[in-house]
């Protein structure tokens, strides 16, 4: 046996500390390979840090709340002495840099870097965590994988061409797909056979996991998202206790919701316990209205709340947009009516198939119509190179509202997607976005940025562009308003607009012209179900 020192690994590029959250270790605690020792925060995300080894926690060097450098020995392991050299080659070498497309997966053990690379030792797969979870999601056999990386590195891309190639048959959990997956398979189009296909084979698995007890409420271990961690310690919930029917891994896996849901029990069952009330104390509650149970977490009156992590780099991003890109907002607003009509004809068949249809696709189909006639909105202005770079990709943000802030998952080729398709991706993204369990990956390459204020109830705002795009689109709320039709006033569905750009690239009449076009589509959404 030997003990070998884990230390912080790069977790994200130009990464030069991070906050130690939470840990998810104990000293004496067995672990094997890829369990997450502990959550740790930078100002590019919130990971989880899976162990290189299997073996046993004799130290950990850092507290709660301390902030350690990257390269610093975070975790002691003892682990059998036979495996310990060929793990640390593999998995953890000095060099403490990390492939840019590995460590978006907010999964990240220490990796080389492309430069200082070295070619795994014969007969060891060198691939991340997520990797590994997905070639056995995929039925892949890693071991006979190429790989493309540095240093021969199996990524991603490489195990899923393995299992297109038929080089390993896919297994059951490869089929937990939700219509996201299924439809991103389509490239735009919707095979609806298959979509509930794969629904039935992942039910059948999850039925699976629980008749052999894998999701018993009585569990001693639980898969969950950093936040959703956090949000059960703020409860007060044991995360084992808590019922669930979804699996990772035939490990169970519980989201926010669950815990919310199990801890409102918790409540109710508490006060069911307390003593039994008299008969004047039920008349006087039946007296009373109903009332919405207090909010138990996030900032309360008088507290102090740390500028750093994601948090802070969501400011600094605003700042440098705000001061670099000079700001000007077009507003405008059009009459929705015929686009209500349409999406509630169209929310059953989406129902179906298990699309929850809101207002943001029909938004993201017209979006992407109408960079297509004005590049300039769909741009980056290089300044070094001091040339405007108009992308011939639609990349499209959608801002999503988070407890550590604004994060803007981005839907790659969207204008190559229909509604659901767009529907589907959004809704997930979104949620994994909220439950911090996104990569950074999917929050990169955005050519043009959609954010919804009227979800909460604004009409018009002057949203800032998110840097280094050009333009940024506001939706606000959807409602009946007076308007003017042949001379008289009637009630119209009308949806508030504002868009605003970088006015270094796109001039005044450019925005309104462009926002008219959206506005047009917008008003006859027949035109965006086809083409």
């Amino acid at each position: 046996m030997t003990v070998e020192t884990f230390k912080l690994p790069d977790v994200g590029e130009g990464v030069a500390e991070g906050e130690l959250v939470r840990w998810l270790v104990d000293v004496g605690e067995e672990i094997d390979e890829d369990q997450p020792l502990a959550e740790v925060e930078t100002d590019k995300a919130l990971v989880d840090l899976p162990s290189p080894f299997a073996g046993t926690v004799t130290d950990r060097h850092a507290e709660e709340g301390e902030m350690v450098p990257v390269g610093s020995a975070l975790v002691s392991i003892e682990v059998d002495g036979d495996d310990a050299a060929e793990e640390a080659s593999a998995d953890v070498p000095e060099t403490a840099g990390a492939d840019d497309q590995d460590t978006a997966d907010a999964e990240v053990t220490a990796d080389t870097d492309a430069d200082t690379a070295a070619s795994p030792p014969d007969g060891r797969v060198f691939a991340p965590p997520h990797t590994r979870r997905l070639a056995r999601e995929l039925g892949v056999d890693i071991g006979q994988v190429a790989g493309s990386g540095p240093g021969g590195r199996v990524t991603d891309t490489d195990v899923r061409a393995a299992a297109e190639a038929g080089d390993g048959t896919p297994t059951p959990r490869a089929a937990d797909a939700d219509a996201t997956s299924v439809m991103r398979e389509h490239d735009g189009t919707t095979d609806l056979d298959d979509v509930g296909e794969h629904r039935e084979s992942a039910d059948a698995v999850e039925q699976a996991a629980a008749a052999a007890g894998q999701l018993d409420e009585t569990r001693d271990r639980t898969l969950a998202a950093p936040a959703t961690r956090r949000l059960a310690d703020e409860l007060g919930v044991d995360l084992d206790a808590v019922p669930t029917d979804e699996a990772r891994d035939g490990v169970a896996f519980v989201t926010p919701a669950m815990v919310h849901e199990y801890a409102e029990r918790q409540r109710e069952t508490a006060a069911a316990a307390s003593a039994e009330p008299s008969d004047e104390m039920v008349e006087t509650a039946a007296d009373e209205p109903a009332r919405e149970p207090s909010p138990v977490v996030g900032p309360q009156p008088g507290d102090r709340i740390p500028y750093r992590g994601v948090r802070r780099s969501i400011g600094e991003q605003m700042e440098r947009s705000k001061y670099t890109a000079p700001h000007v907002t077009h507003t405008d607003e059009v009459d929705v009516t015929t686009l209500v009509e349409t999406k509630a004809d169209l929310e059953p068949y989406a129902a179906e198939e298990g699309v929850d249809l809101t207002y943001l696709p029909f938004v993201m189909r017209a979006v992407t119509r109408a960079l297509a006639e004005f590049p300039q909105v769909n741009a980056t202005l290089d300044e070094d190179e001091e040339v405007i770079v108009c992308h011939d990709e639609y990349n499209v943000g959608v801002a999503t509202a988070t407890d550590a802030g604004l994060m803007v998952p981005v839907i790659e080729d969207a204008d190559e997607k229909g509604l659901l398709e767009l529907a589907a991706e959004a809704a997930d993204k979104a949620d994994r976005a909220r439950d911090r369990s996104i990569s950074r990956e999917e929050m990169q390459g955005g050519t043009f940025t959609i954010t919804n204020v009227g979800v909460i109830g604004g009409e018009y705002a002057t949203p800032i562009v998110n840097y280094p795009e050009v333009a940024i689109l506001a939706l606000g709320r959807i409602a009946e308003r007076p308007r003017v039709i042949d001379g008289e006033v009637v009630p119209r569905y009308t949806l508030p607009l504002s868009l605003s750009v970088d006015h270094r690239v796109v001039d005044g009449a450019v925005a309104a012209r462009f926002t008219n076009r959206v506005m047009e589509l917008l008003s006859a959404p027949a035109r965006l179900l086809v083409g």
